[in-house]
């Protein structure tokens, strides 16, 4: 019986591109165990060349951030006609674009944090900028880059510090501020259009960031299951649910959220959720009876075009 062909989508331009690996190896170690026949491809090489050599039965996305992660490189494998994982180039776009997506939250009802976006090319003084924020929302704000993921140049910022940590994001044309949420830490993962469960971080740094999310030197405590009334947990992942669907997402979805207030509020969805060993989705799918395999065998049969 031939064995079944997978070509593993790694590395490529991003700033994520470390952890792209890290996933890739990941998935590549499993799947050899199981007898697949497993290349790993990093995209910043001529990877279509490869792909139309290897012939693969299914491509399995291990990008994240920009080119795997927003649409991009899913329009590329649609036009290519291959079968691959994860959601397809539309839904990833919109999931990536941070403005476009909490304005589809907040169309349909679903709390996200107060924002607004600054474009760096508009000129407008730094001290009308800070009282135009004071005014829509007060300190602290965070502030972020509008298409990258894994808490990649993200700052929380008070009054004193807000121009400092905005000349760092200079060489992005857009950006978005918004209001800083308190509280605690919830992670949502849905599988399919089902609700895989929940996970609550205690992260030692001052928030999940890119160090707390990847580094076990961070020390970030993983909690599940979640101390929380039942009741609680039902309503977060069924927004979690809500957004996936909304967004017409397909595969594995995770999806951020601060709980503060007895309030939920949705920061993002993730459509290429991590899969390494400290990774959130392969734990909360570990916990509630779904091996690490079983998960990647999962996206596997899920694979498609025309998504």
């Amino acid at each position: 019986m031939r064995k079944k062909k997978i070509l593993i989508l790694a590395g490529g331009p991003s700033k994520e591109r470390e952890i792209s690996f890290l996933t890739a190896k990941s998935v590549k170690n499993e799947l050899l165990k199981s007898n697949f026949n497993v290349k790993i491809i990093d995209t910043k090489k001529n990877f279509v060349n490869f792909l139309r050599n290897f012939k693969p039965d299914v491509v399995f996305n291990a990008l994240h951030g920009q080119f795997g992660e927003d649409g991009y490189i899913q329009t590329i494998l649609e036009s290519e006609k291959v079968k691959y994982t994860h959601s397809g180039p539309l839904s990833s776009s919109l999931a990536m674009d941070k403005v476009l997506s909490k304005e589809l939250f907040l169309k349909n009802k679903i709390l996200t944090p107060k924002y607004m976006t600054f474009k760096f090319f508009k000129k407008i003084e730094k001290k009308k900028l800070i009282k135009d924020i004071e005014k829509k929302f007060q300190f602290p704000v965070v502030i972020k880059p509008i298409n990258e993921g894994s808490s990649v140049n993200v700052f929380i910022c008070n009054r004193k510090n807000f121009i400092k940590n905005l000349n760092k994001l200079k060489f992005y044309n857009e950006i978005l501020i918004e209001k800083y949420i308190g509280g605690r830490e919830i992670q949502v993962a849905i599988l399919g259009n089902q609700k895989l469960g929940v996970i609550e971080l205690k992260p030692k740094r001052k928030f999940y960031d890119y160090k707390a999310k990847y580094k076990i030197s961070a020390k970030t405590k993983h909690i599940i299951p979640v101390p929380m009334p039942l009741k609680k947990l039902e309503e977060v992942q069924k927004i979690a649910l809500k957004a996936h669907k909304l967004i017409k997402c397909r595969g594995v979805t995770r999806s951020d959220f601060k709980f503060y207030n007895n309030k939920f509020y949705l920061l993002e969805i993730n459509t290429q959720p991590g899969m390494t060993k400290l990774s959130l989705v392969p734990e909360i799918a570990n916990f509630h009876g779904l091996s690490f395999i079983d998960l990647i065998k999962w996206l596997i049969r899920d694979a498609d075009i025309n998504k």
